[in-house]
């Protein structure tokens, strides 16, 4: 067993392993330097690279017994000793001589201070780092593609989150009971989770909503009402507060507090009805987490039902291209050749191209995002999804033990996938078209290898190759000729100028 041993001499400190990492156990801190002052023999500091926190100290640290060594965290680091080649700011080293010390560093890691969320940019690789994730340590499989987009949704909205988990791997990993995964920042708050079935999570996530929006639109009459009893200024601080920022959010909370402390005296049926809804004046962020045979097949139908609709909520779709949980059977996002179980000699049908269905309503926000390919891309699209005001559609590129290949190669095929044109990145966003822009954005280049550099890595494609060439080659054909072709349409979209 090898755990991830930081090199702080050769760090650059862009938070890359941090956001890759599937498990949460490679985390990042800058902090008061006296903290310092009270930490074992041997816990690394380092200044940090950021011009604003330079009177402060930075610290990457492992958590050695929840690692599991899948070493995506060493595929993804870009920072390499020019004298030794293989050597990077990042490196596997054999768990267990370092095993003991090093949870005396991690215990000492936990106890300082998070730095305040609304220092650092939300939109920003390096800066993300920094942010607490609120979903740790998950039962998912070594090097898993899936989890770091659900810890990343919840470093950036978690202590508000709201969500809805269709039952798959996310499901399993999600509320392994009597254990979860999902955790709670220093004031007690994190995500609300729950778990619904295959063929209805789109609908139980949004009717999430439209509880917390009703229970919202009650606590605002209550307001009104008592406003003599609560105080005119703060009644009105509380109506018209702006949470569009972690600032304005943390404002109302405080708000809120007050709110809830006034109401506390009071005996009025009334008063009691709105202290059992004063946290709702808080903006939520509603999430409808599920897999590809969720989102491409059995709830497709309420998926489908959701995004026609205005509902205020964020569908995060982790894409393996297969039913993993359930044992490796095809679904409408098995790709042309790809082998699984229903399609023993390869699956003769393209991908369903369930991004544009979504992005025929004219309402959805729509993206398409490879976190191996371009971080950053991926996070402008979680932002620009929880501020879209109406359904949002985030499909996610999530490597998988089902393809057939080592994990620790991950990143290299989320590359490769945009590379060979088989994954698009782009972002389909209203607001642009409300403005007079055209709102679709392709963030990716034109396919820069053949489709068949890509597959070819992995054995749900070889093993045709082995079993029947001849239809080999011709799925592979086929296949390029799909991409070729939804490439096309997708530059035609974006080129197109609009006009309100």
């Amino acid at each position: 067993m090898e755990i991830p041993v930081w090199d702080k001499e050769l760090c650059i400190q862009c938070g890359k392993c941090v956001l890759v990492c599937p498990h949460a156990v490679i985390r990042a801190k800058v902090y008061d330097p006296k903290t310092v002052n009270h930490a074992p023999d041997g816990f690394q500091t380092a200044a940090p690279k950021w011009r604003e926190f330079s009177a402060l100290r930075y610290t990457l640290q492992v958590a050695p017994e929840d690692c599991t060594g899948c070493g995506l965290c060493v595929a993804v680091c870009p920072a390499k000793s020019k004298s030794e080649a293989k050597h990077r700011a990042i490196n596997m080293e054999p768990q267990p001589p370092l095993r003991e010390k090093y949870n005396e560093y991690w215990k000492h890691f936990l106890t300082i201070p998070d730095i305040d969320r609304d220092k650092i940019s939300h939109t920003q690789v390096k800066d993300a780092q920094l942010l607490e994730p609120l979903f740790e340590f998950s039962g998912a499989c070594a090097g898993c593609g899936e989890t770091p987009y659900i810890k990343l949704m919840t470093q950036m909205f978690g202590d508000r989150a709201i969500i809805g988990n269709a039952t798959g791997c996310s499901s399993i990993y999600g509320g392994n009971l009597p254990t979860t995964p999902y955790s709670v920042n220093r004031e007690g708050r994190g995500p609300t989770w729950s778990n619904s079935l295959f063929e209805d999570n789109a609908e139980f996530g949004m009717g999430m909503r439209l509880a917390i929006d009703k229970q919202k639109e009650y606590a605002e009459v209550l307001v009104h009402k008592l406003a003599s009893t609560i105080g005119d200024e703060l009644a009105a601080a509380i109506l018209s507060g702006d949470q569009s920022s972690e600032e304005g959010i943390f404002a109302q909370r405080e708000r809120v507090k007050a709110l809830k402390a006034k109401l506390a005296k009071e005996e009025s049926a009334k008063a009691r009805d709105l202290l059992a809804v004063a946290d709702e004046l808080v903006r939520k962020s509603v999430w409808i987490i599920g897999g590809d045979g969720w989102g491409y097949d059995i709830g497709f139908g309420g998926l489908d039902h959701v995004l026609a609709s205005d509902a205020n909520v964020n569908v995060l779709l982790l894409d393996t291209e297969v039913y993993s949980n359930t044992g490796g059977q095809m679904s409408k996002a098995t790709p042309i050749g790809a082998v699984a179980k229903f399609a023993a000699g390869g699956k003769r049908t393209p991908k369903k191209d369930i991004a544009m269905m979504a992005i025929n309503y004219g309402r959805s926000y729509v993206a398409h995002v490879a976190m191996g390919a371009n971080d950053g891309q991926t996070m402008k699209a979680f932002a620009e999804a929880e501020a879209h005001d109406g359904p949002s559609l985030i499909i996610a590129y999530s490597h998988c033990i089902a393809h057939g290949y080592d994990m620790v190669y991950g990143i290299e095929q989320q590359k490769n996938a945009v590379l060979s044109g088989h994954w698009p990145l782009f972002r389909y966003n209203p607001a642009l078209a409300k403005k007079g822009k055209n709102p679709f954005q392709l963030d990716s280049r034109a396919p820069s290898i053949p489709l068949e550099k890509y597959i070819y890595n992995e054995t749900r494609y070889t093993m045709l190759v082995n079993s029947d060439p001849g239809e080999a080659k011709i799925l592979l054909r086929e296949a390029q000729e799909n991409v070729n072709e939804r490439w096309r349409l997708y530059q035609h979209m974006a080129a197109m100028s609009f006009e309100r």
